[in-house]
């Protein structure tokens, strides 16, 4: 009898225990998965406090960050790591409207810059 009720209660721990262990790993991997560093020249973007950065396979990525000073390293090679926005797809009419009359070039995405590391004071 009491076997009946003991089984139970310890599958239903150990069903709570792996999705609170699961419930984490799942949040890091997705994490991990929107990380992106970049290394290139550091220029200025189209909007106010929003900066470019091309990558060695023509990959434009717009940067914006609250924590590094991103402006002071204008026309500087940097390699950038943060957050990865891909583009979305209801922008993607207006920006490639907007990108054609502008330029050629399709922005890969946006990063949230976390971390910048300086390899050149030139873009050379």
């Amino acid at each position: 009898m009491k076997l009946r009720i003991i089984c139970p209660m310890v599958a239903f721990t150990v069903v709570v225990a792996l999705s609170l262990w699961a419930a984490p790993q799942a949040k890091k991997s997705h994490a991990a998965k929107n990380t992106k560093s970049v290394t290139g020249c550091l220029q200025k973007g189209d909007e106010p406090n929003e900066y470019s950065i091309t990558d060695s396979d023509g990959k434009t990525y717009g940067l914006r960050s609250s924590t590094v000073k991103l402006g002071d390293h204008l026309g500087h090679k940097v390699t950038v790591s943060g957050r990865l926005r891909a583009e979305e797809e209801e922008n993607e009419a207006a920006e490639r409207k907007e990108h054609n009359e502008q330029s050629e070039k399709k922005e890969a995405g946006d990063i949230r810059v976390t971390s910048l590391k300086m390899i050149s004071t030139s873009c050379q």
